[in-house]
């Protein structure tokens, strides 16, 4: 099913491809995104092109109000500085921009996301002896706690990603900061959605847990709940994800990524 008017692509679309289309939707009627680099590209510089033409891209580099002329390859390219409303300092920008409350949207990824949201960014396996060692926090930290809303768009939907428990809690949601009486309550959301190759889960309340909102195309409600480490809740409007158009498919591959960069 798809939204009145809109046309769906003849041609098959990646998981990649399909994942930023998702994403980018969710992008519609906000005012401030702050952008990470990867599949959180493709789907900002999609939503400017579709959905949002007036969507105000920060980064964390400091930029402000960037107008990429070309696809960024990091947070610092030259692309994002050159033409950018401002670019502003470090103290600034997450002292004043994020903290501020001037972020609607934040896009993070994660490696491990749990049933209420909190994220895990340093490693995989045991304190002691992780086998994987991530590359942290980063802005993260600040991100998430501030940001009006995160949306966190994940490559892989199993137990790995999705387990009953984080092997570490670097990002947390306002569930775990509640829980801990040292904590201050952080004003932002958390993490209201989570996009995944097999559908998108959601939390409408602040402090509560994720839902199944929409299953991908030939994805069935068993086949989520038994890639997830919890027992996933099922949305009573259950819907199916629409496709990308014709249209956003295009755009990704001709005029976004034409290097073939993010997209796989």
């Amino acid at each position: 099913m798809t939204a009145a008017g809109e046309r769906t692509s003849t041609v098959a679309a990646s998981s990649t491809e399909f994942l930023a289309a998702v994403a980018a939707r969710e992008l519609a009627g906000k005012r401030t995104v702050f952008a990470g680099v990867g599949l959180p590209t493709l789907a900002v510089d999609l939503a400017k092109r579709t959905v949002n033409p007036n969507l105000e891209l920060i980064y964390e580099s400091g930029v402000c109000g960037a107008h990429p002329e070309a696809m960024a390859e990091g947070i610092a390219d030259f692309v994002l500085v050159s033409g950018a409303e401002s670019v502003v300092s470090m103290q600034a920008l997450f002292g004043y921009v994020l903290q501020g409350g001037n972020v609607d949207v934040g896009f993070l990824g994660a490696a491990q996301v749990d049933r209420y949201g909190s994220l895990n960014t340093s490693f995989i396996g045991p304190w002691d002896k992780p086998t994987v060692r991530l590359p942290g926090s980063g802005g993260a930290a600040e991100i998430m706690p501030n940001a009006g809303e995160i949306v966190v768009v994940l490559r892989r939907h199993d137990h790995g990603a999705l387990p009953a428990e984080l092997d570490f809690c670097t990002s947390p949601s306002p569930v775990r900061a509640r829980e801990d009486s040292r904590a201050a309550m952080p004003p932002g959301f958390g993490v209201a959605t989570l996009i995944t190759p097999l559908g998108v889960l959601r939390r409408p309340e602040r402090f509560g847990e994720f839902q199944l909102s929409s299953l991908h195309p030939g994805v069935s409600v068993r086949r989520v709940r038994e890639a997830t480490g919890w027992e996933l809740a099922v949305a009573d409007d259950l819907t199916e994800t629409p496709p990308p158009s014709e249209e956003d498919v295009r755009l990704l591959r001709e005029e976004i990524d034409t290097v073939r960069l993010y997209l796989r």
